[in-house]
């Protein structure tokens, strides 16, 4: 049985490229399915049949209705990148209002083990509700990876998005599979 990541995606830079995100963390073994914020998803409209064929899986950006199914398969693990910085605030302030966001706001207190990556500009990054978002966030149990560990914000105007660290955001999903209790 292969492990399911969500790969949960923001609109960011990097998520003009996020086929090559699932494509590398299809080569490290995971069965992966899309979600995208509904900004992302506006993004990729055009060519979204393109992502549904790349994971074999729906690729959700809504919640669904309340006597619909699960179209995916349940999470062996999460990884939330490329974090906006709205997303990262919101999430660290509890407030669920996308799919991208309740599900791991959800999934870290089930037990599964969630990675959030995040991907903005230093005076983004600059803001103090980032630095109040991310201690909660770890609080909770979540690896984020910023700084040299994951991703180091660059100056505004000069990110280059097709370099998002792909390989190191899916080695701490396997780092953080390592030290995740087991659901309760």
């Amino acid at each position: 049985m292969t492990d399911v990541l969500y790969l949960i995606a923001c609109a960011a830079g990097p998520t003009q490229h996020i086929d090559d995100g699932v494509r590398a963390a299809q080569a490290d073994g995971w069965d992966v399915c899309l979600i995208l914020t509904p900004s992302a998803a506006r993004w990729w409209e055009p060519r979204m049949q393109e992502l549904v064929e790349l994971t074999g899986h729906p690729v959700r950006s809504q919640y669904k209705l309340p006597w619909e199914r699960d179209a995916l398969p349940k999470a062996s693990a999460m990884l939330v990148a490329p974090t906006s910085c709205t997303t990262l605030n919101k999430w660290g302030a509890g407030i669920s209002d996308t799919l991208a966001i309740g599900l791991p706001s959800e999934a870290v207190h089930m037990g599964v083990p969630v990675v959030v990556m995040p991907y903005f500009n230093r005076a983004q990054g600059a803001q103090p509700a980032v630095a109040r978002s991310v201690a909660m966030l770890r609080e909770q149990g979540v690896l984020v990876l910023d700084g040299p560990d994951g991703y180091q914000s660059h100056p505004p105007k000069q990110g280059d998005p097709k370099l998002f660290p792909w390989a190191r955001a899916l080695a701490g999903v396997r780092r953080q599979i390592s030290v995740t209790p087991p659901p309760r």
